[in-house]
This record gives C-alpha cells, sequence and structure tokens, in this order.
C-alpha cells in the first residue's frame, strides 16, 4: 500500500494540474468565434450552473458557527473574486486574439508581482531584495518577447496591456479568495458557486458593450467547446486552484502557477505554429526565472522584527 508522506504536497499538486488544464483553455478560446467579454461569461455562467448542481448535491451549506456578519463578508468577498476573475478572463482573452495563447498566457502569469504587492499590502508579507530584482529581470524579459512581436504584430500593443491587466485581475481575485476564507472557511462548490455568479453577472454589460454581434456560438461544434470550456476549466481547473490557494501562501502559488505559461507557450508553438525566435524564447525564460525568483516565500514583518529583538538583547546576554 502506498501512503502519501505529506498531506501537504496534495495542494500543490492540485494547483499544478488546475493552471495545466487552465492553460489548454487558451485552445477553444483560440479557435472559438465568440468574443472576450461573451466567452468570459460563458464560462461563468456554465459553471455557475454545474457548481450550484454540485453543492445540492453534497449538501454544502455555509457553517452556522460563524457569526452572521461574518458570513455576509465571505459573500461579498466571493462575488468579488468572481468581478476580478471575469474581467482576468476576459481580458486574457482579448490578449489571445492579438498576440496568441503562449505570449499572453506568460503576461497574464506575472500576477506574481501584482500578488507581492497584495501580500505586502493586506497580509505583512515582507519582500526581500531577491523579489524586487526579480521584478527588473520580469520588465528585461518582457521587453525581449515584446521587441520582435510589436515589429511584426499591428495587435501587439492591445495585446500586451490586456495581458499584463488581466494580471493584475487574476491576484486581486485570488485575494479575495484568501479573504473570504479569513472570514468564514467556505466549501469549495459554494464558494465557486458565488465566484461564477459573481463573475457572470460583472460581464453581462461589457459583453453588450463590447461583443454585439459575437455573443452567440455560430455553430453545434461551437457550443460544444463553450461547455467543456465551461464545465472542464472552469469547473475543474478554477476547482482545483481555488481549494489550493487558500491552503499555499501567496508566494508559493505564484511559483506553482508556472506552469500554465510553460504548458502555453509549447502549445502555441508546436502545435498552433506560432514563430517565436530565439530573442523571444530568451525573454520567455527570463521571465519565469523572474517569475521563480519572485515566488519565494517572504517573512511576515512581526516575525522579522521579533528576530532582530532576539538578536539585539543576545548580544547583551553573551557579554554577561
Amino acid at each position: 500500500m502506498i501512503k502519501i508522506k505529506d498531506a501537504g504536497q496534495l495542494p500543490a499538486i492540485g494547483l499544478v494540474i488546475g493552471c495545466v488544464i487552465f492553460g489548454l483553455g487558451s485552445l477553444i478560446v483560440a479557435h472559438v468565434d465568440v468574443g472576450g467579454y461573451a466567452m468570459a461569461f460563458w464560462r461563468l455562467a456554465i459553471s455557475g450552473i454545474v457548481f450550484t448542481l454540485l453543492a445540492a448535491v453534497f449538501g454544502q451549506k455555509m457553517p452556522v458557527d460563524k457569526g452572521s456578519q461574518a458570513n455576509k463578508k465571505a459573500f461579498i468577498f466571493a462575488l468579488l473574486s468572481g468581478v476580478f476573475l471575469g474581467f482576468d478572463l476576459a481580458l486574457w482573452h482579448e490578449s489571445i486574439y492579438a498576440v496568441g495563447p503562449g505570449i499572453s498566457t506568460l503576461l497574464n502569469s506575472l500576477q506574481i508581482f501584482f500578488l507581492a504587492a497584495l501580500g505586502f499590502l493586506l497580509f505583512k508579507e515582507r519582500q526581500t531584495i531577491i523579489q524586487l530584482i526579480s521584478l527588473i529581470i520580469a520588465l528585461a524579459g518582457v521587453v525581449f518577447i515584446a521587441s520582435p512581436e510589436f515589429a511584426n504584430n499591428n495587435h501587439a500593443a492591445y495585446g500586451f496591456i490586456t495581458g499584463i491587466v488581466s494580471a493584475a485581475m487574476l491576484a486581486a481575485s485570488m485575494t479575495f479568495i484568501r479573504l473570504t476564507h479569513q472570514n468564514a472557511p467556505t466549501p469549495i462548490f459554494i464558494l465557486m458557486q458565488r465566484i461564477s455568479i459573481g463573475g457572470s453577472l460583472a460581464m453581462l454589460i461589457p459583453m453588450f458593450l463590447f461583443d454585439a454581434g459575437k455573443i452567440l456560438p455560430n455553430s453545434l461544434a461551437e457550443i460544444g467547446w463553450i461547455l467543456i470550456y465551461g464545465t472542464v476549466m472552469q469547473c475543474l481547473a478554477w476547482g482545483l486552484i481555488a481549494y489550493s490557494i487558500p491552503k499555499l501562501s501567496l508566494a508559493l502559488t505564484g511559483l506553482l502557477l508556472l506552469t500554465e505559461p510553460v504548458a502555453a507557450l509549447f502549445i502555441d508553438y508546436f502545435w498552433l505554429d506560432k514563430p517565436i525566435n530565439t530573442i523571444q524564447w530568451t525573454g520567455a525564460a527570463l521571465t519565469m526565472f523572474a517569475i521563480y525568483l519572485g515566488s519565494l516565500k517572504p517573512k511576515p514583518f512581526n516575525e522579522t522584527l521579533k528576530l532582530r529583538r532576539y538578536r539585539f538583547f543576545a548580544k547583551f546576554y553573551r557579554r554577561r
């Protein structure tokens, strides 16, 4: 009988699997003739129905031992997580249309730096010199990727802007998931239901404003791909991600999310035949290395201050 040495590894494994499946969704986005905001709406609307059914089947409810105020905050935070996820998906879709799945997913993965900033502001996670250096390396990597793309692609600027902004939206969505659990531990299906509701509602107005004429799928095949996109990519992949995030540090979360752009880049190059030259591969390598450095776990301020005080007073005790 095989025993798992460390049950704490399961969230990390689940996050990696979720990210790879999440990245594969870019193939569907690239081949279905539906607008970016509409695609985000359908994905979240379909997943909302699925998670509602799953919550009913498994009898998941909010815990009654928490105060009503805490449950209300958790409800609001889950909806806000969905709002930011909706805009993350929509802008990521727009970036895919402009620069392809590989580069757009790599830009989306810059969320680690937005996560680090939010971790500093909200959770007092101290940033190290290495993490600050990693930001400079990441910027250099993005320049390496962008320079050939801007020379050959008229939509490059739009693709890079939407890709980077989508990273900020994703980081905000992940942070609100953590805040949701801090206020009231929420069962996974209930959490995903609320995220899906918040995101799909947030997409209604942008969808009709920006995707007029590209809201509905044009064939049975496209309907099938959208159903797969909403069930497998959202329910399974994002469900694994949402399950894993509260059990991992924000920094480790960013590190493991690196598996998504790696998969997307290889799919873009080997499957979709997108031309990626040596300079861009170098930029991609630099960016992913920077994301790795930026993912190194920071120390909380309180822990650092206590350690400094201990070392300071220890000097006097050693002199006696």
